[in-house]
């Protein structure tokens, strides 16, 4: 099993909006780090931290699973949508997703505390200039948040 962190705004779509459907594709993923990410290395029951960004407290704020493979991204293919995509054909798709299924919601764990543990340091998430929305995360890193959780 891998972990991941994944990252989104929670007035575009939160974890509670997550809570409420239980399972949603996650589109519109147009790095392809992040791309690769899925598309490769994602498998049904990996795990994710929930991660709030852009917003007045960002930070870790539940626990999401990986629900299905990989599979084209359908909103690269409509002209009209904001993630349309000119060079991607339903032949030769250029963007995948994948399923997450809510697990729980968590006590959050701010940016700012994931940064006061030495543990954590070598952290995607605490890199500078790090924008990718999805990153992998150390088992170790893992274990570790999981403990902050239950303090």
């Amino acid at each position: 099993m891998r972990y991941w962190l994944i990252k989104s705004e929670p007035d575009v779509y939160g974890i509670h909006d997550l809570a409420r459907d239980v399972t949603t594709p996650w589109t519109g993923i147009r790095n392809y780090q992040a791309r690769n990410f899925m598309r490769d290395q994602m498998k049904p029951g990996d795990q994710a931290f929930f991660y709030h960004s852009n917003c007045k407290e960002p930070g870790i704020v539940g626990v999401a699973e990986v629900a299905s493979p990989a599979y084209p991204d359908a909103t690269q293919f409509g002209a009209k949508n904001k993630y349309f995509d000119a060079t991607a054909s339903r032949e030769e798709p250029r963007w995948v997703h994948v399923d997450f299924r809510f697990v729980r919601e968590t006590t959050a764990i701010t940016l700012n505390q994931l940064r006061t543990h030495p543990e954590l340091a070598q952290m995607r998430i605490l890199a500078k200039g790090n924008r990718l929305s999805i990153t992998p995360v150390d088992p170790a890193h893992w274990r570790f948040i999981q403990q902050l959780m239950k303090a």
